[in-house]
């Protein structure tokens, strides 16, 4: 199937779409115009739901203690850490981080399943799109935004900086990732595994995916769930959850290049739906687990609504958060 929001039919793209990032150059200037618009279309349609430069999409429990270091003269006897003290037997002190020094993190699964898309944009695309929405709504004020990019065969790792400037070209390396060649299977599990190795300051850590395939990362995402806050960013298309009466119809497994042929009959395409859905609640069951809500987004709806409607319910549940995205 041809990839959806080629240049050639990007006249055709609606207005809530995300743009297309077909050419895969670091210095193209289409890529530049794409994700400036994207920037443009976060920060606007976004600037009614969150005001200030520190809010996030989670609500959290507020400052919280950073790592210890050893007592200087002059540092306030208030903070010490007396449960290092005594296992080192050296005086320390506990540092605190502020609200407006959050770190985030990005999981973004780009394997193949995610080069896929039949109606405004590819899967991939709208990864981007949700990538650059957080990374916008997170940076500023000496927050810090780092990515690890996982295509199946490597993890990219960027590393964790402040300013509109590494924000950009976060976005931009995520966005120029190579696509993968067929018979590549993705793997959410080592990537996720990537943030907990080094350990990392507290924040916040976001994991953008289709979620298809075995849900074999639990564990690992109990592990970061330990030590920051969850989000998960469900990318999908509506041929994930559903199958079009077509008749006879010929599939490919992107990740291993397998084919198979069917005849789309009433009772397949039941139970390719009732088994899609049951798929989906399980990937939100595992994320409320490990205590990450999730951010269903589709190539089919306006996804910067959707983004929206998630941090107002998301407030709801929390309560109005002060700045840091937290209470």
């Amino acid at each position: 199937m041809p990839a959806c929001g080629a240049p050639g039919e990007r006249g055709d793209r609606p207005a809530s779409a995300p743009p297309s990032f077909e050419s895969g150059e670091l210095r193209d200037p289409r890529l530049t115009a794409a994700l400036r618009t994207l920037e443009l279309t976060v920060r606007r349609r976004l600037d009614g739901v969150l005001h200030g430069d520190h809010l996030g999409l989670i609500p959290g429990p507020g400052s919280e203690p950073g790592d210890a270091r050893e007592y200087q003269p002059g540092d306030d006897v208030r903070q010490m850490d007396w449960s290092v003290t005594a296992r080192t037997t050296h005086p320390h002190v506990r540092m605190s981080v502020a609200d407006r020094e959050l770190e985030t993190w990005l999981v973004v699964d780009l394997s193949a399943s995610l080069d896929f898309g039949t109606t405004v944009c590819e899967k991939r695309d709208l990864a981007v799109a949700a990538a650059a929405a957080i990374t916008y709504l997170t940076a500023g004020g000496g927050n810090r935004i780092g990515a690890l990019v996982a295509t199946g065969d490597r993890i990219t790792r960027i590393p964790a900086r402040s300013g509109q400037a590494h924000a950009r070209s976060v976005l931009r390396r995520i966005a120029t990732t190579p696509r993968q060649s067929e018979g590549t299977r993705g793997d959410l599990r080592a990537a996720i595994d990537a943030l907990r190795r080094p350990q990392r300051r507290r924040g916040m850590a976001v994991v953008i995916s289709d979620f298809l395939g075995p849900l074999d990362w639990e564990r690992e995402l109990r592990g970061v769930a330990a030590r920051h806050d969850l989000l998960g960013v469900e990318v999908l298309d509506p041929r994930d959850v559903t199958l079009p009466d077509i008749g006879h119809v010929v599939l490919r497994d992107p990740e291993t290049g397998r084919t198979r042929e069917f005849t789309t009959t009433p009772k397949l395409r039941a139970d390719f739906a009732v088994a899609a859905e049951q798929h989906r609640a399980d990937v939100e069951q595992t994320l409320r687990r490990c205590g990450a809500p999730l951010l269903t987004l589709r190539t089919d709806r306006d996804w910067i609504t959707d983004v929206a409607r998630f941090v107002v319910a998301r407030r709801h549940v929390f309560g109005t958060p002060t700045p840091g995205g937290r209470r």
